[in-house]
């Protein structure tokens, strides 16, 4: 039989109901692996191996039954540092967090526990989930199972390890500005940043309507299957959509022929980007064409709204860490002290403008912008992973601030739209390189029948296990 470790939660799923599989073995053979590979990686904060095989054995119960919850039943999963799971800490990547088990189930983590998933533990994180890799002096340095020197981005820090390595088949992130679809690129997985409220967040995050949720996977399809569970509504979110989802694995079947694509090498040629992920970006956009797509490359026309961003994201910050005097901001990241200090310098009306007036304008742009293209292609990120414990790489002209290196990824979550990152092949040095692609607001469905058609065209490469490169 296929290996337990290169199965997706498709598979998984009609092994259980043929009985030649149970989720018990899979769970099992998930804790095995972590602990394996954990003392190289270090991608988790919580591990509760108890909690873990009695969510397994229930689920075996109920396959045994032949009265599964769903599709999901006994898949494994992980959740992040600063989304709720009932009876376990969330900390948010922070050591001065209380270490108190949480109250009650996220809206995304209660869906997973009502569709019979099995939770693996919760995934390291950035603190407060301010940039854009993976340490925190809470969970110290995650790392890149392409190759352990260098890091997997953030802020889904730890989901993008285990994603890459197959510990648990879904893995729920954030992004706020990239978190969900940077550390994709940077570990060769799929990752969704979904329309904004499409999956219900609670507790809501300080980063306010920049915050989306979303999964981080191995296939597009178990990123559909995910958003069949997570994408339900939650009245706890008052800003998240009331009516149910659509079906989006049956929304994968379809392709892309006849869609109007637009290719974008560096949204309009003021960001650096890497000469051989720009060879790789473009060479997975124009494949486009094969599937019957027209290509044009044409850029989107906006400024880059880095201001916005970062009136938004440092005033966030600041009501992060509102609570923290003097001696709890000397044991934090003092990146994240510095951002939340110039966000309590932000006046209200520049805070509402950019909340309002600029958010709105770029939506709008983009909206325009949709009407002429179906979906918007660009590289995820303009370089591979980098060396960790820095927060930017100290080469290609970035500077020392990680939003200089992620310019592709936070315009999307000031227009919410929907974008997802998957892999579109490796570099000479064996590091993933990504494409993302972007779709009007609401449309998740025609982004993800876009991802795995290319997906189906061009199968992405695998790690097995963490590599130290020479």
């Amino acid at each position: 039989m296929t290996a337990i470790a290169s199965l997706s939660a498709v598979a998984l799923s009609k092994l259980y109901a043929g009985r030649s599989l149970s989720p018990v073995e899979v769970a099992k053979d998930a804790l095995d692996r972590i602990e394996r590979f954990e003392p190289d990686i270090n991608a988790f904060v919580v591990r509760d191996a108890e909690v873990t095989l009695a969510m397994a054995e229930a689920s075996q119960s109920r396959w045994l039954k032949g009265a599964p919850f769903g599709p999901l039943d006994g898949v494994p999963v992980t959740i992040k540092d600063n989304i709720g799971v009932k009876g376990w800490p969330m900390r948010r990547g922070s050591a001065l967090a209380s270490n108190a088990p949480w109250p009650e189930d996220a809206p995304a983590t209660a869906r997973l526990r009502e569709a019979g998933t099995v939770f693996l533990g919760k995934t390291t994180m950035p603190e407060y989930g301010w940039k854009g890799v993976g340490d925190s002096p809470f969970s110290g340095i995650t790392r890149n199972p392409w190759d352990i020197r260098t890091g997997p981005g953030g802020s889904s820090s730890g989901a993008a390890s285990c994603a890459a390595l197959n510990l648990g088949c879904i893995h729920i992130g954030t992004d706020g500005a990239g978190s969900v679809r940077i550390p994709a690129a940077f570990t060769g997985v799929v990752g969704l940043k979904p329309t904004y409220g499409r999956v219900p967040a609670y507790p809501v995050s300080t980063m306010g309507f920049l915050a989306h949720l979303g999964p981080l996977t191995r296939t597009v399809a178990d990123t559909a299957l995910a958003m069949n569970a997570i994408g339900r509504p939650d009245n706890r979110d008052m800003t998240a959509m009331t009516e149910p989802p659509p079906d989006y694995v049956a929304g994968l079947a379809g392709g892309v022929k006849g869609l109007r694509i637009a290719w974008s090498p560096s949204l309009g040629g003021h960001h650096l980007v890497d000469p051989e992920i720009a060879a790789l970006a473009a060479a997975a956009a124009l494949a486009f064409r094969e599937l019957g797509a027209t290509v044009e490359e044409v850029d989107p026309g906006f400024d880059d709204p880095l201001e916005t961003l970062m009136t938004l994201w440092s005033a966030g910050a600041a009501l992060a860490l509102r609570g923290a005097g003097p001696e709890k901001r000397a044991q934090m990241d003092p990146g994240l002290v510095a951002v939340a200090e110039a966000g309590e310098q932000v006046p209200g009306s520049a805070y509402v403008d950019a909340l309002l007036n600029q958010r709105n304008a770029l939506a709008h742009h983009m909206a325009q912008f949709h009407e002429r293209f179906d979906l918007l292609l660009t590289p995820t990120l303009p370089l591979p992973a980098f060396e960790v414990g820095r927060n930017a790489p100290g080469h290609g002209g970035y500077g020392d601030d990680w939003t200089r290196w992620t310019p592709f990824t936070y315009p999307f979550n000031i227009t919410q739209a929907p974008a997802i990152s998957v892999p579109c092949g490796l570099t000479s040095a064996g590091l993933p390189a990504g494409l993302q692609i972007v779709g009007p607001f609401g449309r998740d469905v025609l982004v993800l029948r876009a991802a795995a058609a290319f997906e189906a065209l061009q199968p992405f490469a695998r790690v097995d296990v963490p590599v130290r490169s020479a």
